[in-house]
């Protein structure tokens, strides 16, 4: 079985209930063009959880995955890119994301493992 990491991302959503539960019910189906573009950049599993407006992201990602090759990917593919158009009509960025940042990658600061 090939290696994989995880990464977790944070992200808020605008805090309106009726947009939250629109961007909830774009999340039961999303369009095939964007689990192909997930599945083809590296990401081998991907989940979503909500509380509140805040957003977490947990992605397994094989080996070899980059953020940046995603990227570059994504913004040549305009399903991708009506997606993530979509996307922002619901999204806000935390306070401390970097200038264009939507998600913001977190910092494990506990893991049993190594306890």
């Amino acid at each position: 079985m090939a290696a994989t990491r995880r990464y977790c991302l944070a992200l808020d959503l605008k805090d309106d209930p009726a947009l939250i539960a629109e961007y909830e019910r774009h999340h039961e189906r999303i369009w095939p063009e964007i689990t192909e573009s997930i599945r083809s950049s590296g990401i081998t599993d991907m989940e979503i959880y909500r509380t509140g407006n805040r957003l977490f992201m947990v992605m397994e990602v094989a080996d070899g995955f980059s953020f940046e090759a995603k990227a570059a990917a994504d913004l040549t593919n305009p399903k991708v890119r009506e997606w993530e158009a979509l996307m922002s009509t619901f999204q806000q960025a935390l306070p401390w994301a970097a200038p264009g940042e939507k998600w913001a990658l977190m910092t494990r600061i506990f893991e049993l493992e190594k306890a």
